[in-house]
């Protein structure tokens, strides 16, 4: 099945040569050809460039987007997106004074969430994500990264993993599954910290690797959930397993978790909300890529990652989700790309190079996705008729989409 899409406005993110990802000033420049076409065959970009150049291609289907810009799908690298029920009602407890922090301490938030996936079955949990999955790539994401961490017993944990492996295996979008079973402590061991880790690494992380279910492993170090030292054991340990770590840093406190991430090699140090000068060095000249999540920050109304501080400071910066029902409950991808710019004071070009080269790396999948690339997935957005790409982040409220095709497919 070939498709060409023709006359397009504007064809944004282009590479001609490979690119892991882009930082610092970099970041503020995006590509783009006009007057452009596309040429896919199959799953793949074979062939793009000026009009003037596509006369004599045929294709088994022909797209005019006139008046409409096409883009790279959206790479979403770190979400929860596999959860079941909601949390309504902390949202509420939020608006009338209770804080995160506060509702995690009387037996909310995470724990909330593990109590009712724990009693979700595989099948119904599988449905309830496939409805958010569904959206989401109606949104514009092809490619997205998924996490356990609301199980916290073996069972649960696995039943979430496998539940990401379905997803991977029924539908289109590039699914990235990570491990995060060291998301809070289980009611059960409360008082046994050391008991939990060692159910993580003697249980959990030997029956993932037997069904291959898990590719990176991910640790929430913060204050209250896992200090440094747990984190370097969880990590250790699951390098052993094969699993590359990704881990939750610097959301609420600084604890010295990105250098111990970037010790570690990890592929991306998630959240930043705050951050510091000793931060900073310790991702340069890494290989390790900070993560923004405003939608989290948006809802929590904690501080915004310091988007302008890294970049000026010559590093890379990519934008994700945090998709989960209890701190940012939205897969939107196209909202993450505004926020950015409006609150974090990124320019559009900044936020697109974010949501798509940059979240690829994120994902460790930056050879076949993030950019219009020949030989790369054919994951694209083909937006309403728009004046330019600085309106995709300027009309937050609108659905900029016309249609989206995820690996040759039109969704």
């Amino acid at each position: 099945m070939t498709i060409l899409i023709t006359n397009i406005k504007e064809l944004l993110q282009i590479r001609n040569e490979p690119l892991s990802y882009v930082a610092g000033k970099a970041m503020k420049k995006l590509p783009t050809l006009k007057n452009a076409y596309v040429l896919i065959d199959n799953d793949t970009i074979v062939d793009f460039g000026n009009m003037s150049e596509a006369e004599g291609i045929e294709a088994d289907e022909i797209i005019d987007a006139e008046g409409k810009l096409v883009l790279p799908a959206w790479c979403d690298s770190h979400t929860h997106i596999v959860y079941a029920g909601n949390r309504e009602q902390e949202f509420v407890d939020r608006i009338t004074g209770l804080s995160y922090e506060d509702i995690a301490k009387r037996g909310g938030g995470i724990l909330n969430s593990a109590e009712q996936l724990r009693q979700t079955s595989e099948d119904d949990l599988y449905h309830q994500s496939v409805k958010r999955i569904k959206e989401v790539m109606h949104l514009g994401t092809g490619a997205i990264e998924i996490k356990s961490g609301y199980g916290l017993d073996t069972d649960s944990e696995l039943k979430m993993l496998r539940v990401i492996k379905r997803i991977n295996v029924d539908f289109p979008l590039k699914v990235r599954p990570t491990f995060l079973g060291a998301h809070a402590l289980p009611l059960e061991y409360k008082s046994n910290k050391v008991g939990y880790i060692d159910l993580i690494v003697d249980e959990m992380l030997p029956k993932i690797k037997a069904e291959n279910l898990a590719r990176y492993i991910d640790v929430f170090c913060e204050k209250g959930y896992f200090d440094l030292k747990d984190t370097d054991k969880l990590l250790t340990a699951a390098r052993s397993h094969g699993l590359i770590p990704k881990i939750h840093v610097n959301q609420f406190n600084i604890l010295g978790g990105v250098a111990l991430g970037v010790k570690h090699k990890a592929l991306s140090v998630d959240h930043l909300e705050e951050l510091d000068d000793n931060d900073i060095d310790a991702l340069k000249n890494s290989s390790t890529m900070p993560v923004a999540l405003p939608g989290c920050s948006y809802f929590l109304g904690i501080p915004y990652t310091p988007a302008r501080k890294i970049i000026d400071a010559g590093l890379p910066l990519a934008l994700a989700t945090d998709f989960n029902p209890g701190s940012s409950p939205s897969g939107n991808m196209n909202f993450i790309v505004s926020a950015a710019c409006i609150k974090m004071k990124m320019t559009p070009e900044e936020a697109i190079n974010a949501a798509t080269i940059n979240g690829a790396y994120a994902m460790g999948i930056e050879k076949s996705y993030g950019s219009i690339t020949k030989g790369k997935r054919a994951n694209l957005i083909i937006t309403k008729p728009i004046p330019s790409y600085n309106y995709l982040p300027y009309a937050f409220g609108n659905n900029h989409i016309d249609s989206v095709i995820i690996n040759g497919e039109r969704i």
